[in-house]
């Protein structure tokens, strides 16, 4: 062995400190096997690292600097994404105007303890895809089991957080941002032309009813492959990154009343700039493009409801039945709104002439899809979001509500049979849970899809903590006209409330 110098030595010594701070860190003495190499680059140089650092061909030593390089990089990128923060894009509209879309994201993975890859050969930056040629981008083998290494805190009541989607461990790729358990529901329903009186059943007769439309739904999904496309089964970590607020906490009962939230019985504050979708009628002119820009409502968001004439029915049984001179209905649009944006168009008594709330028959059908509840997105539950270390006795009212909780995230086989319920094989009424939930849900209340429609978020499923905004843009505006919005650059996501 070539004698090293003091230099190397001392190198090796850092380098070799701060690998072991990191596998105590993680909890991982497999990384043990890699100190040897770390010897043998600083020390002992038997292996040829750096061979193509010798050769007398410029092109290959060029190439071979970029390969080195791109390689070093994309590994640092690897490990910095998993421990560190990564990059992350607000893609809808569903916590405006707390976090609109355009902003850029730095989301810290330190904030709750980063996981521990369950799929650790992937393709830095790239989810579940590659790009171009649209094949996974990560090797299902080995697959570890979920490990939180330790962090500065945990989720606390109205934290904005990063998590993958739960729903999203069944995705149909035709419709990769839709619950594949919701779509399925639904397909089921839409095959039988008689809708069934669901008040003058039992609870056992509506499972039925819903076991029927699930599995009818989920039969017509996987043999149509043109219309929605392979089915595929995602790890938790491979799925589709959402960013909501946490609006309910392990252990707490959460129940909505006329959209405001309560915890335990007590209301929570609403962030500041929670928004709700409103009809708004004017008085006859049209609302201009500058007032939009003024009130901050996007593009997208500007629906004109009086451009169709097969709204005008139910426009008219809201009240909005103004009409102009020629009898036609003056503007009806639908508007998602701040309350200092409902107040500055109902102040303005010479362009608005009413505005009306949305009605509760929009919201669709809420968690879970498979219990008839009369729940829905404003008034909802009480639901009791699961803690570890609690446990439930299970009934037929609350067991479509936990039992993905206790199959899908939790790893158990439940079975229903005539006597009762089984889960592993063992008959039993009670279940203690073995992960703590939380409930997250969009400031854009009325178009957010969230928990009141996909359940609770366990916390493996949990990424970081949306830090600081470090790029807005807006895509309606052009580059010389107020694209980047500089005023939210360097914005820090506590403080926005």
């Amino acid at each position: 062995m070539r004698k090293a110098t003091r230099a190397q030595w001392i190198k090796f010594g850092i380098v070799t400190l701060i690998y072991l701070a990191f596998l105590l860190w993680v909890s991982s003495w497999w990384g043990l096997i890699v100190v040897p190499f770390i010897f043998d680059l600083y020390i002992s140089k038997k292996i040829p690292w750096g061979w193509w650092k010798k050769t007398t061909n410029p092109a290959l030593r060029s190439v071979m600097g970029w390969v080195d390089a791109i390689v070093f990089a994309l590994v640092a990128v690897y490990f910095v994404n998993i421990y560190i923060f990564q990059n992350y894009q607000i893609p809808s509209s569903s916590l405006e105007k707390s976090l609109l879309v355009g902003d850029f994201l730095y989301v810290s993975k330190m904030s709750y303890g980063p996981r521990v890859p369950n799929t650790p050969l992937s393709l830095p930056l790239t989810q579940h895809t590659l790009p171009v040629l649209n094949t996974k981008s990560y090797l299902e083998w080995p697959h570890w089991d979920y490990k939180r290494v330790p962090g500065f805190g945990r989720v606390k009541l109205n934290d904005i957080v990063v998590f993958n989607f739960p729903a999203g461990d069944t995705v149909a790729l035709n419709h990769q941002m839709e619950d594949f358990y919701a779509l399925a529901y639904r397909e089921g329903r839409s095959l039988y032309s008689n809708p069934v009186n669901m008040d003058s059943l039992t609870r056992r007769q509506q499972r039925a009813v819903y076991d029927l439309y699930y599995t009818a739904g989920r039969s017509k999904i996987r043999s149509n492959p043109r219309l929605y496309g392979e089915v595929v089964v995602r790890p938790v970590d491979r799925r589709e990154n959402y960013v909501k607020r946490c609006v309910g906490l392990p252990g707490d009962t959460l129940q909505i009343k006329e959209a405001q939230i309560y915890i335990d019985g007590q209301a929570i504050k609403n962030p500041e700039e929670m928004q709700l979708n409103y009809f708004v009628q004017t008085t006859g002119p049209y609302i201009t493009e500058d007032m939009f820009r003024e009130l901050g409502i996007s593009v997208d968001d500007q629906i004109l409801m009086t451009d169709d004439p097969n709204w005008e029915m139910g426009l008219m049984e809201m009240g909005l039945d103004r009409r102009d001179a020629q009898g036609r209905l003056t503007p009806v649009y639908h508007l998602p709104l701040t309350k200092k944006m409902y107040d500055t168009l109902n102040g303005n008594k010479k362009l608005v002439s009413r505005i009306v709330m949305e009605p509760t028959d929009y919201s669709g059908d809420v968690y879970p899809q498979n219990l008839y509840t009369k729940w829905d997105r404003d008034n909802y539950g009480p639901i009791w979001i699961p803690a570890k270390g609690a446990t439930i006795t299970l009934t037929e009212d609350n067991l479509p509500i936990y039992e993905r909780c206790i199959e899908a995230y939790e790893g158990n086989k439940l079975e229903r049979r005539k006597d009762g319920i089984y889960i592993n094989g063992e008959k039993t009424d009670t279940y203690t849970f073995k992960l703590d939930y939380y409930w997250m849900m969009g400031d854009n209340r009325h178009n957010s899809l969230d928990s009141r429609y996909w359940g609770f978020v366990p916390e493996d499923h949990v990424v970081g903590k949306p830090i600081v905004v470090w790029l807005s843009l807006d895509k309606d505006r052009g580059w010389l006209d107020g694209k980047i919005r500089w005023s939210r650059i360097f914005k820090w996501v506590d403080d926005i409330k």
